[in-house]
């Protein structure tokens, strides 16, 4: 079909959802049994997921054979058009009507009728993909995504009825992750060695930031040297240093990179600059078996419904608490703000040498992540992003549409909150950034201290810290109202966009092999503390390593990992520099609440309207 065919299909469908999507999205929201609490329907655990994902394998395969034996067999074009509609919202991909009517095995005018009934019917929902609002993508409603999640159960019963099953009914299944049981998980093989050497002539080029986690690829360079067949150049920088870097190479003619981490912040700035190239135009996303990712880490290498790089590290920030510390004062973990002070002050003890909390307040960059995070403990996001079940919706943030939302009620409990937590903390605290944080409680000289996981080796690899083996992991504790987050952190990898072509195929398969099951378990096992792979967290050799990965799945499972604290828009690390100052001139004592949340939303307008009329 021509193109001017694909846009009248596109637009004949907007046309009806743009009357009836505001009914839908009055719409009560559907709780999910399996979890503790009410979720949308549209957040799909990880063991459901799975199970979606192979009923859809299966019918869409037994519908082939159907069709092909059986000689007065017809396609059935409603359930051809929710197989893909259904996968592409499980595997974060875009679906648009003319891609639902191709699958139909249908005549167009069958197919479109089919469409709009359902679009009527509210099984699916349409969203705007430009500004003109002439083009929309699909997805699935809250009543599809529950009535499909109904069906995979009853068709998985139905087959261990008929067939027999690995497992015995009536499990836990808290015990499971993606179908697979945690207690019958296989050991994930060592790096494999490719079976064609890599051709890239100097080498591979690789810029990464210098954590734990990447020092890792760099200490076992000889053996992914091995594994891909040639060898690794890696230069490692401090996070600002690297976006410098990335920067400026993607101002180079051609990329002196074959592979960059970019951090997460980061994405939707790199793909507007064009410093990134579209994983989807480089490879088949497919080969990296994008359901075995954490899900809020596999989103949050998206903009504009396409994925710029693959996970190699997701890192939540969480609390560490000192579960011997908090034993002894009768004290239980804090799921609140509230009890997080109480417990602070109840364990702060200047005059032996224990304070009671620490984190990030180094002015700039370090306060500026606390301050978004710390909004985000009270319920609202740093941009008036539309709340969804579980959290807030990103899926639109390229449409740049966003407002700043600083200077809030919530803003001012944010500030309140942060002059109190200052009581409880060490003398040094406003230097304290990334890695000061943690080393005092490693020493054991803090109770409690908000840190990302790959920090987390500071005090699990040191048999003589205090905290070694007394160290608990919980989410942040939610202020009033709000709930229970891990804002995500993280890098992915990615391909300059100014790669010469000759050198993508190579810089796609050395990007696969770094970030496999095989080489996250290398990382694990010699020192890192994150993990992006299901598989990965669930392998028992990884399992026994560390109590974070349990706890991390947990949370995954429960749908506190979340990346919408730090929205990955173009604006991001300027407006994260200017709450860092601003908070800081605060916790200082030189501005009161109100007065710095008035200027740091004045100085954040002005960074949108900058880069809107840019």
């Amino acid at each position: 079909m021509g193109k001017s065919d694909s846009s009248k299909k596109d637009i004949s469908v907007g046309k009806r959802t743009a009357q009836s999507s505001q009914p839908a999205r009055k719409k009560k929201l559907i709780p999910m049994n399996a979890m503790s609490r009410g979720y949308s329907a549209r957040f799909t655990p990880p063991r459901a997921k799975t199970e979606m994902l192979q009923i859809i394998t299966f019918l869409e395969e037994f519908g082939d054979e159907l069709e092909d034996m059986v000689e007065f067999s017809a396609p059935n074009p409603n359930l051809r058009m929710t197989l893909l509609l259904l996968r592409g919202h499980l595997e974060g991909r875009v679906v648009t009507a003319t891609a639902l009517i191709g699958a139909s095995r249908v005549p167009y005018a069958t197919a479109n009728r089919r469409l709009k009934e359902m679009l009527e019917a509210g099984l699916i929902e349409q969203r705007p993909r430009t500004k003109t609002g002439k083009s929309f993508s699909l997805h699935p409603s809250e009543a599809l995504m529950e009535q499909w999640k109904q069906l995979s159960s009853r068709v998985a019963r139905l087959a261990v009825g008929h067939f027999g099953a690995r497992h015995k009914p009536g499990g836990d299944t808290r015990d499971y992750y993606f179908g697979e049981s945690y207690m019958s998980a296989k050991s994930i093989p060592p790096l494999q060695v490719l079976s064609e050497p890599l051709k890239l002539a100097g080498g591979l080029r690789v810029l990464v930031h210098g954590d734990p986690t990447f020092m890792v690829m760099d200490n076992f360079k000889r053996q992914f040297e091995q594994s891909i067949g040639a060898q690794i150049h890696q230069r490692a920088f401090s996070i600002d240093r690297l976006h410098e870097e990335a920067v400026r190479n993607a101002e180079r003619k051609a990329s002196r990179y074959d592979i960059v981490a970019v951090d997460l912040p980061w994405v939707g700035e790199f793909a507007e600059r064009q410093i990134l190239m579209p994983l989807d135009d480089a490879m088949d996303v497919a080969r990296l078996d994008p359901a075995d990712f954490h899900t809020a880490g596999w989103q949050a290498a998206h903009w504009g419904g396409r994925p710029y790089g693959v996970p190699a590290q997701t890192t939540p920030e969480l609390l560490f608490y000192r579960k011997d510390l908090f034993a002894a004062a009768g004290l239980e973990p804090p799921a609140t703000t509230d009890a997080l002070l109480a417990a602070a002050k109840a364990l702060h003890d200047p005059q032996s040498g224990q304070h009671g909390i620490a984190w990030n307040a180094a002015r700039g960059t370090a306060l500026g992540h606390t301050v978004l995070m710390t909004l985000a403990d009270f319920g609202q996001p740093v941009f008036d992003l539309p709340p969804i079940a579980g959290g807030f919706a990103t899926d639109q943030l390229a449409d740049r549409r966003y407002n700043v939302t600083i200077d809030t009620d919530a803003g001012l409990r944010a500030a309140e909150f942060l002059l109190e937590l200052l009581k409880y903390s060490p003398p040094d605290i406003l230097s304290m950034s990334w890695y000061e944080r943690v080393r005092p409680y490693a020493a054991g000289r803090i109770a409690m201290a908000y840190g990302y996981t790959l920090l987390a080796p500071y005090f699990e690899l040191d048999e003589d810290s205090p905290a070694n083996g007394q160290t608990g992991y919980l989410p942040h504790p939610a202020g009033p109202g709000a709930n229970p987050i891990a804002p995500v952190g993280g890098y992915i990898m990615g391909i300059p966009a100014n790669l010469p072509p000759d050198r993508v195929p190579a810089a796609v398969e050395a990007l696969r092999v770094f970030t496999s099951p095989e080489a996250q378990k290398l990382y694990v096992q010699n020192g890192s503390r994150t993990n992006p792979r299901y598989s990965v967290g669930a392998d028992p050799d990884v399992r026994r390593l560390s109590p974070v990965f349990e706890a991390v799945d947990a949370m995954s499972w429960r749908d506190e990992l979340q990346f919408w604290p730090r929205p990955p828009v173009p604006e991001i690390a300027e407006i994260i520099q200017i709450c860092g100052e601003e908070f800081h001139d605060m916790l200082r004592g030189l501005i009161t609440p109100s007065e710095t949340l008035r200027r740091a939303q004045e100085r954040a307008d002005a960074v949108i309207k900058k880069h809107r009329s840019t």
